[in-house]
């Protein structure tokens, strides 16, 4: 009985054995294959890209941004002055979004707006240099200003294609912690440019023209190498839509509330001045740290964002509203807590954003949405800082109470927004 079952199963046993060696190479080839391919895709490529270019550009204006006050001022401009020209151009840097967002989509010219706008942006710095008249300098920085709300839109819309592969919140989030690192590096660069050349601040503005011929080369790369970054997306149908849904208005409240709530660093540096809470020659150190904190967190919240969806903003809004007792009320530690935390929620926004918007609007309505969206974020912010600059002046408790109150609104809205979305057949979180 025995010998007859091994009769018959010996046929089987000799296939096996024949195929084995097949079978086993076959396995190898996936096994180095696989890792291969998952290690570096096209989409994590031109987010990387991306990146770099955001890096450079970040080092360049950041870095002209951090001595542009003071370069006004030597050339004869008093603070009003100064606060009109920095005001006006941080309006126009948000405000028009909006027109760069819809030209993007209506035309589908999003590489020549992107290089119009970068190359504006990259040109100007560097004419500083040359710049010995207030009026010319202003000029020049709110069409820097001009150059970022150009480009932004079309730019953000183009990494939503790339993300449906990466992961929304992750894809952001590695683009807005490069843009980080290089809003740190910058400011960094400009103030050794000053040591060495002796506070020649033309001289640190033509240094600038380093980084901004890097990202220049980079954007004429990244051009030839994507032309096309919808292809990115093996999906353009998934979403179709006519008009906005009604999600991305409440989070467009949402977002408004949050903006408003968070006070601009030179109101809070302000406010570490009067007090005496963090010396002169620090502030600049608190503001590198909350540069910093806001790269890793956007990389932070980014992964967590698509692994739970927008639920993530709620414990977000809760901590960083306690920014503002603490830089306002604070010691010089629990200040330099504040300060994390206010840099923290400020990059874990800015990355989860436009997370968010993209799965909610067509791909063809991206451009736009994020022109209206970044937009009425800025006015928000530019509001919110306004008024918590006012009660500064009034009392202090006040100003604190209003940023806290407005970050919290915020919440309520955020959690109508989940309900929306897991009602809807829009999917708000890719899983990774």
């Amino acid at each position: 009985m025995t010998q007859n079952i091994s009769r018959h199963e010996t046929p089987v046993d000799e296939e096996l054995v024949v195929r084995a060696p097949l079978l086993r190479e076959s396995c190898d080839n996936e096994m180095i294959r696989e890792p291969h391919q998952r290690r570096i895709s096209p989409a994590m490529k031109f987010v990387l890209m991306v990146g770099l270019m955001s890096f450079f550009a970040d080092f360049t204006y950041e870095g002209s941004r951090s001595i542009i006050g003071q370069y006004l001022r030597q050339l004869g401009s008093g603070p009003l002055t100064i606060g009109i020209v920095t005001g006006f151009g941080e309006l126009l840097g948000y405000g028009l979004r909006l027109f760069s967002g819809r030209a993007a989509d209506r035309t589908g010219m999003y590489w020549p707006i992107i290089i119009c706008g970068y190359t504006m942006q990259m040109t100007v710095v560097p004419l500083l240099s040359l710049a010995k008249d207030w009026r010319l300098v202003a000029l020049l920085s709110i069409l820097e200003r001009v150059g970022k709300a150009t480009r932004n839109p079309p730019r953000d819309a183009m990494l939503s294609h790339a993300a449906k592969q990466m992961g929304y919140g992750w894809t952001f989030g590695v683009h807005e912690a490069l843009d980080q690192f290089g809003a740190l590096c910058g400011p960094l660069f400009v103030a050794l440019s000053l040591t060495v050349g002796h506070q020649n601040y033309q001289l640190a503005f033509a240094a600038l023209a380093v980084p901004a011929a890097i990202m220049l080369s980079l954007l004429t790369l990244a051009r030839t190498l994507y032309p096309r970054p919808r292809d990115l997306d093996g999906n353009l149908a998934s979403v179709q839509a006519h008009s906005l849904p009604r999600s991305f208005w409440v989070y467009l409240a949402a977002a408004a509330f949050v903006a408003a709530g968070f006070a601009d660093f030179p109101i809070i540096a302000y406010q570490f001045q009067v007090s005496g809470t963090v010396s002169v020659a620090l502030i600049p150190i608190f503001y590198g740290v909350a540069s910093l904190a806001s790269g890793i967190g956007s990389l932070v919240f980014g992964r967590m964002f698509d692994r739970i969806g927008i639920g993530v903003l709620i414990p977000l809004s809760l901590g960083t509203a306690c920014y503002a007792p603490l830089v306002f009320f604070g010691s010089f530690l629990p200040s330099l807590l504040g300060t994390c935390l206010w840099g923290l929620g400020m990059g874990a926004h800015e990355s989860i954003i436009p997370a968010v918007v993209a799965p909610m609007v067509a791909p063809d309505q991206r451009a736009s949405a994020y022109g209206l969206f970044t937009g009425v974020y800025g006015v928000a912010w530019f509001i919110g800082s306004a008024v918590i600059g006012a009660l500064l002046n009034v009392s202090l408790p006040a100003a604190a109470i209003f940023a806290v109150c407005t970050e919290l609104i915020a919440i309520p809205l955020i959690l109508i927004v989940r309900q929306l979305t897991v009602a809807s057949t829009l999917p708000i979180a890719t899983p990774i």
